[in-house]
């Protein structure tokens, strides 16, 4: 009886690992909640060719396979690690870097990256849903394909839509590479046909609806008050800090994605200049006994992932936990984890700098020139700390989104923050 029951048992399971493998990814995708476009549906993608244009379409994906060498499998390869979130990010990634671009800015441009690839997915997975178009080699076995079939429908192409909505949005941001973009995206959709898992109408209809979703996303991104200019002046007085030329005071006036305004959470006011309090954290900071260890990840979150290089490292964070979770196969849970992350990270840092230019805090060496700084401060006001506001953030939004790791992301935000000490 315990033989039977023991290998009923394992039946059970075997048959239940072989659904789990088969099962379609996120079918009900489609009628997830929006950011930018009202639903999925209001995007549907026109119908898919009919059998006759199918048949002909798996010709030509029969003669591609041909043509399949080794820099065309390379190509296959580039394109297939991870979801399609996950290329586009390290493309853009690489555009701010290179530029240099100041953390504030180029938290906003993701944020309208992954919101344009997200709404984008919705709005395909919604087309899967409508047209339940089978994969070529669903169609026709004798197709050999590069890759496994992906576990939804072909129609529209989930690489070549993301690789649409992506392309345009880093056109409208860094509009001198427009041509290498749109050379990314065909390049995208390319390897999709070359591995034989989807045909050319689901390349040319997925670009097309990347791109229909992005138009929204930028005409947002026009209108997020991000070209505004700063007029005011830094205010004088006891307790303010006094520096020249700070950085960004516009960004509190950005429009939010979730906030209802950028002071909803404003943090209170801090302790005034002269008050006991205040004399306590000075103390405590005077008092710090500086270790090696102490001053190694201090120079770490300042240097090594400090500024536009902190957001790189949250990155790959979200892209390492993206492999482990195996979200490589699931473009849409993918996607959302991506514009959460982002949108996230724009949110607190437009509702820190709120705060900064509310209460024009005074630094510690500003106040107390025997305070010494271990490395030259940034030149915006103190209260509340930006290393606090977008390290915490991101560690909660990731924590949600990968909770097994919670407690190792809570650990990276609290040194992140006791670092600024």
């Amino acid at each position: 009886m315990r033989v039977l029951l023991a290998s009923a048992i394992t039946l059970i399971a075997a048959v239940a690992v072989a659904h789990a493998d088969t099962a379609q990814i996120e079918p009900a995708a489609g009628n997830w909640k929006t950011w930018v476009i009202s639903s999925g549906h209001e995007f549907r993608a026109a119908p898919p060719p009919d059998a006759n244009a199918t048949a002909a379409e798996i010709g030509e994906l029969k003669g591609l396979a041909k043509q399949r060498d080794a820099a065309a499998k390379d190509l296959i390869a580039y394109w297939d690690v991870g979801p399609p979130s996950y290329r586009w990010q390290d493309i853009a990634l690489a555009e701010t870097m290179s530029r240099n671009l100041p953390w504030q800015w180029a938290i906003r441009d993701f944020a309208l990256l992954h919101v344009a690839v997200y709404d984008a997915m919705i709005a395909a997975w919604d087309s899967k849903s409508a047209y339940n178009r089978k994969r070529p080699a669903e169609s026709d076995a004798s197709l050999v394909t590069e890759l496994p079939n992906p576990r939804s429908p072909s129609y529209p192409a989930e690489h070549a839509m993301a690789a649409g909505a992506a392309a345009a949005v880093l056109s409208y941001l860094f509009p001198e590479r427009a041509a290498y973009f749109s050379e990314k995206a065909e390049e995208a959709g390319k390897s999709r046909l070359l591995a034989g898992v989807q045909y050319p109408s689901d390349v040319s209809a997925g670009l097309e609806l990347g791109r229909r979703v992005a138009a929204i996303v930028i005409e947002h991104g026009k209108a997020d008050g991000s070209d505004a200019k700063w007029t005011g002046n830094v205010p004088a007085g006891p307790g303010k800090w006094n520096g020249t030329n700070p950085i960004l005071p516009q960004l509190a006036m950005w429009k939010t994605w979730v906030l209802a305004s950028p002071s909803e959470f404003r943090s209170p006011p801090p302790p005034a200049y002269d008050s006991p309090e205040k004399a306590a954290e000075l103390a405590e900071i005077k008092n710090f006994q500086r270790t090696p260890k102490t001053n190694s990840a201090a120079l770490f979150w300042e240097y090594a992932v400090g500024g536009l290089r902190g957001h790189q490292y949250w990155s790959d964070q979200i892209g390492r936990l993206i492999i482990e979770y195996r979200l490589e196969s699931d473009p849409p849970l993918a996607a959302r984890a991506y514009a959460l992350q982002n949108i996230a990270a724009i949110d607190s840092g437009i509702a820190c700098w709120d705060g900064k230019y509310t209460y024009w805090a005074i630094r510690p060496f500003q106040l107390d020139p025997d305070v010494k700084p271990l490395f030259p401060t940034p030149n915006h006001p103190s209260y509340p700390a930006a290393h606090g506001c977008l390290s915490t953030a991101e560690a909660v939004i990731l924590s949600y989104l990968f909770p097994r790791d919670a407690g190792a992301l809570a650990a990276l935000a609290d040194e992140a923050r006791e670092s600024r000490i």
